[in-house]
C-alpha cells in the first residue's frame, strides 16, 4: 500500500535536531513513507549531541511539527553500534540522509534490525555514509595545519580547512584534547571552532570568511619548514602514485609545503630522479677498508638461558621461548619447525591441532610419546595477524641460523640415534640450507653417530585435501617414526656387541 507524502519537517542540519523530529515522528506513528525532510535555511551551527542509548528524554518539552501531538518522545532504545552508526551518517552533508535514518530507525523500532547490516539495501547506503564521513574526520585531522596569528583579536593560531561533510564538532574537539591552552580557531565554510584555552564552541561560518581564510595563509616561520622539506627531498625514491594516494591533490591548497610539490616531482622527471643525492655522497670522505664476508657478520651474543635469548627478532612478538621435551636419555628425536599458537600460549612442544596428528601418526607406529625427545628447530612463534588470528609464518634462514644454538645443545646433550626431521625447515636446520624433503624422504642418512630420516610436517595433512591425503601424510609421518625406531633399536644392539 502506497501513502502520500503528507507532512514536511523541517529540520536543523545536525545529528540533535534530526533526532528531535524524528523521536516525535515516532511518538505520532508516522511511516517514512509520508514525510518529506527538509534542512532548516539559516540555522546556526551547534555542537552535536551524543545519543542517549537508554532513554532519550533529554528534549522532554520539544514542539510537535504539527497541531495536536504529543510534546513529550518516546523511549527509544538502540545498542551503542547502531546509535554512533546514525551518528556518523548523520553527518554526510549531500544528499542529506534525513529521510534514510528515519527510514531506518523506523524499522529498527518495529522489530526490523536488518537496516543495521549492510548486507541490506538501506543499510549498505547508512554504512557507506558513515564510512565516507569517518575518512573525511581522518582527512580533516590529518591535513589542518595551524599558522600563527598576530592580528589583534584572534587566537594565537589560525587555521582554514575544506571538509566534504559535517565533521567540524568532532575534529575541533580532537585538537581540544591534542593542544591544551593555546587559542586557536578553525574556519570553513559552513562553521567555525573556536577554543579559548578551556571551552570549545561552534558556530556559524564568519562573515569575514575570506579575511579569516588569509590569515590562515601568512605565517613567517613556514618559510623554514618549506626549506627543510625541500632539502629532505629525494628524486630517486619518489612514488607518485603513492604520493597522491596517501595525500590527495584537493589537500595540496592547504599545505604549506604544497606550492614545492609539482616543481620538484618535475624536477625529478628530467633527471634528478636518475641521479639523486649521488653528487653529495659522492663528496663525503672516507676510505673503503678490506674486510672479509666471514668478519663482517654482527657478532651475536651467546645467551645465559633460552628464556634470554634475543639471537633474532621473534621473541619480540612471541609469548614465551619452547624448549624440546622428553627424555635426555631417548634414542630417537624428533625436530619440528617451530611452536604453533597453541604451544606458544603454553609453553610445550606438539599440543595443537599439528600435534594431535602427530600423537595419531605415532598411535599407528606403536611408538609411545614419551619414549621420544620432541624439539623444534626455531623455538619461538613466528606468526602474522589475521583479524584476531595468529597464523603460522615460516621461519627465515637467518632465524633458523640464529636458533641453532639451542638444537644444538639438543643434539649434544641427548646424543639420539636417529634424528627424524618433520617438514622442510627442521631438515635444513640439521642437514644445512641445501637439504631439499622430497629427495631425503625415505632415505635414511649419515650424519655424524646418528641416523637422519626425513618425513612431512604434521601441520602438512591439516593443509591437505580430502581425507585421503590426509591418511597418505599421517602414513609417512608414522613409517618415518616407526624406521626410526627400528634403526635405533639396531644402532643400540650392534653396541652392545
Amino acid at each position: 500500500m502506497s501513502h502520500a507524502v503528507q507532512r514536511r519537517l523541517v529540520v536543523t542540519p545536525t545529528y540533535a535536531g534530526w533526532r528531535k523530529q524524528a523521536l516525535i515522528a515516532l511518538a505520532a506513528q508516522w511511516p517514512p513513507e509520508t514525510l518529506a525532510w527538509e534542512d532548516a535555511p539559516h540555522q546556526p551551527q551547534a555542537a552535536q549531541i551524543a545519543l542517549d542509548y537508554a532513554a532519550p528524554g533529554d528534549e522532554p518539552h520539544a514542539e510537535a511539527p504539527c497541531p495536536g501531538l504529543p510534546p513529550a518522545p518516546p523511549q527509544v532504545r538502540v545498542s551503542r553500534e547502531f546509535a554512533q552508526l546514525l551518528r556518523e551518517a548523520a553527518q554526510y552533508r549531500s544528499p542529506r540522509p534525513w529521510a534514510l535514518l528515519y527510514r531506518v530507525l523506523w524499522r529498527y523500532t518495529h522489530g526490523d534490525r536488518a537496516g543495521v547490516s549492510a548486507a541490506d539495501e538501506d543499510g549498505a547506503r547508512l554504512h557507506a555514509m558513515a564510512k565516507a564521513v569517518r575518512r573525511d574526520h581522518h582527512d580533516m585531522i590529518a591535513y589542518v595545519r595551524f599558522r600563527r596569528s598576530d592580528r589583534p583579536g584572534m587566537p594565537q593560531y589560525v587555521a582554514w580547512y575544506e571538509p566534504r561533510h559535517d565533521v567540524l564538532a568532532d575534529a575541533a574537539d580532537h585538537f581540544a584534547r591534542r593542544m591544551g591552552h593555546a587559542t586557536w580557531c578553525i574556519g570553513t565554510p559552513h562553521g567555525l571552532a573556536h577554543w579559548d584555552g578551556s571551552a570549545l564552541r561552534i558556530t556559524d561560518a564568519p562573515a569575514d570568511a575570506q579575511a579569516l581564510r588569509a590569515d590562515a595563509a601568512a605565517d613567517p616561520a613556514e618559510a623554514l619548514w618549506r626549506l627543510y622539506y625541500q632539502s629532505t627531498f629525494n628524486p630517486a625514491r619518489l612514488n607518485e602514485a603513492a604520493l597522491h594516494q596517501r595525500m590527495p591533490v584537493r589537500f595540496w591548497k592547504g599545505l604549506p609545503e604544497a606550492a614545492l610539490i609539482p616543481s620538484m616531482i618535475a624536477q625529478a622527471r628530467h633527471g634528478a630522479r636518475r641521479h639523486a643525492q649521488a653528487q653529495g655522497v659522492g663528496d663525503m670522505p672516507g676510505k673503503p677498508v678490506a674486510v672479509d664476508a666471514q668478519r663482517a657478520q654482527p657478532q651475536r651474543p651467546v645467551p645465559a638461558a633460552l628464556d634470554a635469548c634475543r639471537r633474532c627478532e621473534l621473541w619480540r612478538h612471541a609469548t614465551q621461548a619452547v624448549p624440546g621435551q622428553g627424555r635426555d636419555a631417548a634414542r630417537v628425536m624428533l625436530v619440528g619447525e617451530q611452536p604453533g599458537d597453541h604451544e606458544d600460549l603454553a609453553g610445550q612442544v606438539f599440543i595443537g591441532p599439528a600435534g594431535q596428528v602427530l600423537d595419531e601418526a605415532l598411535k599407528c607406529a606403536g611408538v609411545p610419546r614419551d619414549a621420544l625427545y620432541l624439539t623444534n628447530a626455531v623455538k619461538h612463534f613466528k606468526w602474522v595477524a589475521r583479524g584476531k588470528r595468529r597464523i603460522h609464518k615460516t621461519p627465515a634462514q637467518r632465524e633458523i641460523d640464529a636458533c641453532s644454538l639451542w638444537l644444538q645443545e639438543e643434539l649434544e646433550r641427548v646424543r639420539p640415534e636417529v634424528i627424524v626431521a618433520l617438514g622442510a625447515t627442521a631438515l635444513r636446520a640439521i642437514a644445512g640450507p641445501g637439504a631439499r624433503l622430497q629427495e631425503c624422504m625415505g632415505r635414511p642418512m649419515r650424519l655424524g653417530r646418528a641416523w637422519l630420516l626425513a618425513t612431512w610436517h604434521p601441520s602438512y595433512a591439516l593443509r591437505a585435501g580430502g581425507d585421503d591425503a590426509r591418511g597418505r601424510v599421517v602414513a609417512g609421518i608414522a613409517d618415518a617414526v616407526a624406521q626410526g625406531y627400528q634403526l635405533a633399536g639396531s644402532a643400540s644392539e650392534n653396541a652392545g656387541t
